[in-house]
């Protein structure tokens, strides 16, 4: 058959050239971008005159139509088309006649797939939004159970000091807020409509590029032709934000398969959500954040990949920016199904707060209360309050027994100038208690964290669904 774009050439397309060349076999998960954007396109040149009504509505009707035979899956894709753009116009020609032909009036595959693909990325971004939302809101509804679960605090990976459950869910969400907050100005900032550009120069037709951009839900228009067919920063700018999403599912994981190991004990992942291994029968897995920190290696390609094609190009389009895609969709999907999966995943574990509890006595976690109590109440510098708190955590280890589990009376007979009064300061509650100020682990602070994510919460999703 011959292409649509073949008047100038003598001889057919080898074989190997179609086969190297088509990109219908992964971009035809754009359908319903193109053809909402052939339909706008359609409008606008009834609006300018290039198509008359009766001609409009033959090219409505027959996108329809093509658009109701893809979702039913009786559409035939063929590599011999190359790309979603040739798929649908070849088909729509084949049903509507010489009127089909019209359609491409004005504009250039180069303009047609950069709006396609932004309007497929722009959609996603709101969808990953909601999810990221969504998991959110599990977390906090979780953590809003758990301001008074002591559990260690832990940097270096060892016990530093007592903070609560839902503390520790509090900064996983912050994470995930930054994300909402980073595909937020995404998408403001790429909400800009390419289409209408043509080739990379304009065309002659008077387009009206307001009506295109208003018709398809942009903001405006893009700025310049050569840098709307070449600009493929928002596909970038959604990788990088599925990066750190990725990222960020990643550390959370990393936490859940410490947790859930017999080391620590402080979750157990529901048996949906895990698996067994083929030889050793008393295993649970927890290779579902397994996967999700694997994820983040594979969305990292996809990041570097693009920015690799993109570097050396020059400016309007070139066929090398063909290999944009595959790595976004390939993302978006893993990521979409990342967040899901980790919603189910935390929102079915079960939470062992005794546990917890018990290995927070481990450490000496209140010692730098004990510091802060000298300070404070005694009136020692803080470097000699450093060096007699060092002097009772290594009174409790020779006695095997954690620094708040000591009696006030062994507290006192290690340094003089320790006051009465020191025992209270080093109870794991009012340790964590202490730490009262904005941001800290105390349960209220704690609580007026939950307070703050839920409105934000409550507000984006407002957003996203109205």
């Amino acid at each position: 058959m011959a292409k649509l774009w073949g008047g100038r050439f003598e001889l057919e397309s080898s074989s190997l050239l179609e086969e190297f060349n088509a990109s219908i076999l992964f971009d035809k998960i754009l359908w319903r971008e193109d053809i909402q954007g052939s339909k706008a396109h359609a409008q606008m040149l009834e609006k300018i005159g290039v198509l008359s009504k009766d001609e409009l509505a033959q090219i409505l009707q027959g996108l329809e139509s093509i658009a109701q035979e893809i979702e039913s899956g009786d559409f035939s894709f063929k590599i011999s088309d190359e790309d979603i753009h040739m798929a649908i116009e070849s088909a729509l020609t084949k049903r509507i006649g010489e009127v089909g032909k019209k359609l491409h009036t004005a504009r250039s595959r180069n303009d047609q797939v950069a709006v396609d693909f932004r309007l497929f990325v722009l959609r996603n971004n709101k969808e990953i939004q909601t999810l990221l939302l969504d998991l959110m809101q599990t977390l906090l509804d979780i953590a809003q159970e758990h301001t008074q679960s002591i559990m260690p605090g832990m940097t270096h990976l060892q016990h530093a000091q007592p903070i609560n459950f839902g503390f520790h869910l509090i900064a996983w969400a912050c994470n995930f807020k930054r994300d909402v907050e980073r595909l937020e100005d995404d998408y403001k900032r790429n909400n800009f409509c390419p289409l209408g550009s043509g080739a990379l120069a304009g065309t002659p037709y008077g387009n009206d590029r307001e009506f295109l951009a208003q018709t398809l839900g942009f903001a405006k228009p893009t700025l310049n032709a050569m840098d709307s067919v070449s600009d493929r920063d928002f596909a970038l700018d959604m990788l990088y934000s599925l990066s750190m999403i990725a990222m960020h599912l990643s550390r959370v994981a990393e936490e859940l398969v410490l947790w859930s190991s017999a080391e620590f004990k402080f979750v157990s992942l529901s048996d949906a959500y895990a698996t067994g291994s083929s030889i050793m029968p008393q295993k649970k897995n927890p290779d579902v954040p397994e996967l999700l920190r694997g994820k983040s290696g594979r969305v990292y390609g996809s990041l570097i990949g693009l920015l690799s094609v993109m570097k050396g190009l020059p400016f309007a389009y070139n066929k090398d920016t063909q290999e944009d895609k595959e790595g976004v969709f390939d993302a978006i999907k893993n990521v979409k199904i990342s967040l899901r999966i980790a919603k189910e995943c935390i929102q079915t574990m079960t939470i062992h707060t005794e546990n917890m509890a018990k290995m927070a006595k481990c450490g000496h976690l209140s010692a730098t209360d004990l510091a802060d109590f000298l300070v404070r109440e005694c009136g020692v510098a803080f470097r000699d309050a450093h060096h007699i708190t060092g002097q009772v955590v290594a009174y409790a280890e020779h006695k095997g027994v954690d620094i708040s589990e000591l009696a006030e009376s062994e507290i006192l007979s290690i340094d003089s100038r320790i006051k009465a009064g020191v025992k209270a300061v080093l109870a794991l509650e009012s340790s964590m208690n202490a730490r009262d100020t904005l941001g800290g682990t105390s349960s209220k602070q704690t609580q007026i964290q939950i307070n703050e994510l839920m409105g934000f919460v409550a507000q984006r999703l407002k957003e996203c669904n109205g």
